[in-house]
């Protein structure tokens, strides 16, 4: 089968087959108790596989490696003992490493059916955005309709997941993003107040001070994907009893936080790592998958794709994601092409 690989740690935009990423044929992974195997229609790329492939993921895979967490595609065996999943049954997937392939072998807690109307591909980029912003928003924050929700990056993947489910719990949205072309996407998805940073910082404003006249009672939720200084701006704009949410840091700046910044204003800040729920809260998880591929089911959440990119194209699409481009989601499609090499 074809598999992107990772052969040598470094930049993802790397052109293909010039140190880090290659094109080539792997050997097909080997069904397992209590897995399936699955043909891949497509795999989303996240930020975090820029990183792994760069050696700066808390998770470091021995050379070489396929990357990839996340897929998309039709069961095509089933290992003994599983009732829930069949062979035909479209699926979208989780995985650590391995889904940047033609097939992949999931843990079989980590497949769930995708709903009949949504788009196979699309799938690919439900589990682990849609999973965060709701574990996130609803289990964790106990967002409810009125609240007022930051989101920071909000144009992102898991930024325009948590816009729709905090629209969906009925709460007014800031979203914050750079750029004017962001921003006007953003209108478009329905966030109440949008403010494009790049502008704020081209007219000297503070971000805390257009957020303050943006929620002048103060935000009840803030989504933080993005870390860094932008954190302490939003400190100074939440009200009492605030919860923030500490999704990534794609800025790249991982801040450390005055506790006195939390005192002041009873501020609760919570970590949320989706991947942990499946060790330590299962059940959790599972619930929240449950409702989220509900609300696609019934056409109340949509996936926004950036791209599709095939194989051989993988460093354009981490291009788009690495040089701030990407609205939506980026995805990896299993169309065929000419192999650049062999493993």
């Amino acid at each position: 089968m074809r598999a992107i690989v990772c052969e040598n740690l470094g930049d993802a935009r790397t052109p293909l087959g010039t140190g880090v990423l290659r094109l080539a044929n792997a050997p097909e992974p080997k069904l397992a108790p209590g897995t399936v195997r699955i043909r891949v229609a497509s795999a989303s790329l996240n930020f975090p596989d820029a990183l792994q492939i760069k050696g700066e993921y808390q998770d470091k895979p021995k050379l070489p490696f396929v990357p990839g967490s996340e897929v998309a595609g039709v069961i095509v065996e089933v290992a003994p003992g599983i009732k829930h999943l069949n062979v035909g049954d479209k699926v979208c997937a989780v995985k650590q490493g391995g889904a940047f392939a033609e097939q992949v072998v999931a843990p079989a807690a980590a497949v769930w059916r995708v709903p009949d109307g949504v788009p196979l591909q699309d799938a690919a980029a439900i589990p682990i955005v849609y999973g965060t912003a709701d574990l996130a928003l609803r289990h964790r924050a106990q967002l409810k309709a009125g609240q007022t929700v930051l989101i920071l990056g909000a144009a992102g993947g898991v930024g325009v997941a948590a816009l729709q489910l905090a629209r969906l719990a009925g709460a007014r949205v800031v979203a914050v993003a750079a750029g004017p072309a962001k921003a006007a996407f953003l209108r478009d998805q329905g966030a109440d107040a949008v403010l494009d940073s790049e502008e704020l910082a081209a007219g000297g404003t503070p971000l805390h001070k257009a957020l303050r006249a943006a929620a002048p009672k103060g935000v009840d939720v803030v989504f933080d994907p993005v870390g860094g200084s932008a954190l302490f701006e939003a400190l100074k704009a939440v009200g009492w009893g605030a919860q923030y949410l500490v999704i990534g840091f794609a800025s790249g700046d991982i801040p450390k936080v005055p506790a006195n910044l939390l005192l002041v204003k009873n501020v609760t800040m919570h970590g949320i790592f989706w991947g942990s729920y499946m060790s330590y809260q299962p059940r959790v998880l599972a619930e929240s998958m449950r409702q989220v591929l509900a609300w696609f089911g019934e056409g109340r959440l949509r996936v926004e794709v950036y791209g599709r990119y095939p194989m051989d194209r993988v460093t354009e699409a981490f291009a788009a994601i690495l040089d701030r481009r990407v609205r939506g989601k980026v995805l990896l499609t299993m169309e065929a092409s000419p192999l650049t090499s062999k493993l």
